[in-house]
């Protein structure tokens, strides 16, 4: 595989303005079955940091902070973490926990939110 092929493309839909850059790393990033592309993708849309690209990272189950891989979803949560404006982020967990309908992903929204709670 080329990792670095793929993180370019990866990098660059993460960066790029428009609206169907986040589609795309939806329906390939995040279906991966390759752990590390659904990690960099869950990155990227984090990077974002846009109701849409975030919803996709915490609302979705199997999914960035839900990822089954506890690498994935962990990575997700640090770069969650690293923002420097987590308006949008706050707003997204607050929605999914009022919203979701697996428990399991209202549970994470709920922890991620008391993470950046206490990291401020």
């Amino acid at each position: 595989m080329k990792t670095n092929r793929i993180d370019n493309i990866i990098e660059a839909l993460g960066r790029h303005e428009d609206p169907k850059s986040i589609q795309v790393l939806e329906e390939i990033g995040t279906n991966s079955e390759i752990d590390e592309i659904r990690e960099k993708t869950a990155q990227a849309l984090i990077r974002k940091n846009c109701p849409e690209s975030l919803k996709i990272v915490i609302a979705s189950a199997g999914k960035g902070i839900n990822d089954l891989s506890a690498r994935v979803a962990m990575s997700s949560i640090n770069e969650i973490l690293s923002l420097n404006d987590k308006t949008e982020v706050l707003k997204v967990l607050e929605e999914t926990m009022n919203s979701a309908e697996k428990s399991e992903v209202k549970d994470t929204a709920r922890s991620v939110k008391a993470l950046i709670t206490y990291s401020m």
